[in-house]
C-alpha cells in the first residue's frame, strides 16, 4: 500500500496561473527520470482508466514529446510538450498544447506554458509546478475540464511507479 503524499493544488485566477505541489519518497535523479523519459512518463501521466501512449519524444532543449491520452474505449486524444529550458535534475519549461496525431496545434484548446523545479529533501524530491495561461478562459477551460482531478490521480500513479 502506498500512501498518497499531500498535494497542494492552488489556482491564482488574477494571475492566470495554477500552482502544484507534490512531494515524492524517492531521490531526485529517480523522479526526474520519470518525468524526462516516456518509458516511465507512459506509466503515470494519465489519469486512470486512461493511458499514456508515446508517439515521439526528444527531451532536449527545443525538442518535443507527442503522445496521446488513451480512454477505456479507445479514443484517443493527442498531446505535445515543446521544450524550452532544460537544466537536469533541476528543472524544466515546456508549451504544452493539444493537437493532432501529427503534433499540429489544435485552436479549440489552450496552450500553456509549464515550469517544472525538483528539489531534493530530507526524505525524498519536492515537485513544484507552475503552470501559466494566455488569458482567463484559457485558465477556466482547462479547469473545467477536470484538470485538478486527473493531474492529482496522475501524480498519486507516480507514487506506484516510483515504489516498483
Amino acid at each position: 500500500m502506498i500512501a498518497n503524499k499531500e498535494l497542494v493544488f492552488s489556482k491564482d485566477l488574477a494571475n492566470k496561473k495554477v500552482h502544484v505541489v507534490r512531494e515524492f519518497d524517492a531521490p531526485v535523479e529517480q523522479v526526474w527520470k520519470a518525468w524526462t523519459e516516456s518509458e516511465i512518463l507512459d506509466q503515470w501521466w494519465a489519469p486512470r482508466p486512461w493511458k499514456t501512449e508515446t508517439k515521439s519524444m526528444d527531451f532536449r532543449e527545443g525538442g518535443r514529446w507527442l503522445y496521446s491520452m488513451v480512454g477505456p474505449e479507445g479514443e484517443r486524444h493527442y498531446c505535445l510538450a515543446d521544450y524550452q529550458k532544460i537544466v537536469p535534475n533541476k528543472s524544466y519549461t515546456y508549451i504544452d498544447a493539444f493537437c493532432d496525431e501529427n503534433g499540429n496545434k489544435g485552436e479549440d484548446f489552450p496552450n500553456m506554458h509549464w515550469l517544472v523545479e525538483f528539489k531534493a529533501t530530507g526524505q525524498g524530491t519536492t515537485v513544484a509546478i507552475e503552470i501559466s495561461f494566455s488569458s482567463e478562459d484559457s485558465f477556466q477551460k482547462i479547469i473545467e475540464m477536470g484538470f485538478e482531478q486527473g493531474f492529482t490521480m496522475a501524480l498519486g500513479n507516480l507514487d506506484e511507479v516510483l515504489a516498483k
